[in-house]
């Protein structure tokens, strides 16, 4: 197939099944970011019930990043991967303190800033910037390997970055891209409902999901939300209500700690955001009727 067949085939499918997302109704840097964060590792259905009232809450980098990292948290809550939204939160005040509060539009600046890595920097650029960036995602994985790589196995991301390259639609990046995005998804959801083999499964760095239900990070959610809820929170509480073995609740505690969700200076442990990276602004959240104390022993064990 000729690169010229193939983009005619991509953008035919495109006129007639492209998908509406409230995201592609903007070029505004910030929503675009905002969005392809929330997308990391999420589906587009769960994204859209959490979008809009994020960016009505949170409408520029400016606000962003003046806010409580608990009030981002919350508005975080049930999207999952509460990571990014302390990711966000870092990025957006690294884009207020080094860059006027204006998201810059090269490839290697975006890629140092917290949350940010190559393929969601290449899809920034292409979404907020139309800028002909080649990245590589899960559905555009799934569609170069359709196409490219029939019956082949152990599909690796460099061979198919080298196509994506050539192919892209240098006059109009953004909407070749989503067109991509919405073939994907439909090879995708074909696979499902006929059983077929998903491309995906033949690529080099397919991962099976972990199941969610009864996971660590099924947990690592609950306790975030049971600490954001309340002034303090002892182990015990929380034993009681997730009906879990301490052992286990204090090393996912100690991993959100890790993370940068909880610090503090001796017992009194609060909610922080800014975690361990030492180039984004560090900024910790005081203990309010929100903002979470954990009462803790020393060398960091949580203790009742």
């Amino acid at each position: 197939m000729s690169d010229k067949q193939f983009r005619r085939i991509i953008m035919d499918y495109y006129r007639r099944h492209g998908r509406s997302m409230p995201w592609r109704k903007t070029k505004d840097p910030y929503r675009i970011t905002v969005s392809e964060i929330m997308l990391q590792q999420t589906q587009v259905a769960r994204v859209e019930k959490y979008y809009e009232p994020f960016v009505r809450r949170f409408p520029d980098f400016k606000t962003l990043a003046r806010a409580d990292a608990t009030d981002v948290l919350q508005a975080w809550a049930g999207l999952g991967y509460n990571r990014r939204a302390l990711s966000l939160w870092r990025l957006a005040g690294a884009v207020v303190e080094k860059y006027y509060g204006c998201l810059p539009c090269h490839r290697a600046v975006l890629e140092s800033l917290p949350g940010i890595g190559t393929a969601t920097a290449g899809s920034i650029m292409a979404f907020a910037f139309n800028a002909p960036e080649p990245f590589i995602e899960t559905n555009i994985r799934r569609v170069f390997i359709h196409f490219f790589f029939p019956g082949k196995k152990n599909v690796r991301d460099a061979s198919i970055a080298a196509i994506v390259a050539r192919t892209v639609d240098r006059e109009n990046p953004r909407e070749w891209y989503w067109a991509l995005m919405d073939y994907g998804a439909m090879l995708g959801e074909r696979a499902i409902k006929k059983g077929t083999e998903n491309p995906n499964m033949r690529s080099a760095h397919y991962k099976r999901q972990p199941k969610f239900s009864g996971s660590d990070r099924e947990l690592r959610g609950k306790i975030l939300r049971i600490v954001l809820a309340r002034k303090k929170v002892s182990t015990d509480l929380l034993v009681r209500e997730l009906k879990q073995p301490r052992e286990r609740l204090e090393k996912i505690i100690a991993g959100l700690e890790r993370d940068g969700f909880f610090s503090g200076k001796g017992k009194s442990f609060a909610v922080v955001a800014g975690g361990t990276d030492r180039s984004a602004p560090r900024r910790t959240v005081r203990a309010t009727p929100v903002a979470s104390a954990i009462n803790k022993k020393p060398r960091a064990r949580i203790v009742s």
